[in-house]
């Protein structure tokens, strides 16, 4: 995996073409792929990349876009997140787990 693809597009573009092809979103205690119903809890996937976006002229371009892989079923996908007041609600076991991996 790549450390740096460019912007946000064309990272989550880069990381399709290494098998990331699920689009996983917050759902409070889990994240969820709403094309095929794949729902993972915190123990169930690994976060195999974090890339981190800031918005030029405006703080709330600013996201997290995370490489995720299933230890449950073997899907690999992305989930992007803003930072801060723009953050998805999560439960405090999610947000410690995608926050463990932010520098």
């Amino acid at each position: 995996m790549k450390t740096d693809y460019g912007t946000l597009s064309q990272t989550i573009n880069g990381l399709k073409e290494e098998g990331y092809t699920l689009d996983f979103n917050i759902r409070h205690d889990c994240i969820i792929c709403q094309d095929n119903q794949v729902q993972l809890s915190p123990n169930d996937f690994e976060i195999d990349g974090v890339f981190r976006f800031e918005g030029e002229s405006n703080p709330d371009d600013e996201a997290v876009l995370y490489a995720i892989s299933s230890t449950k079923e073997g899907s690999k996908g992305t989930l992007v997140n803003g930072y801060g007041v723009s953050a998805d609600a999560a439960s405090d076991e999610l947000i410690k787990k995608l926050s463990t991996h932010v520098k």
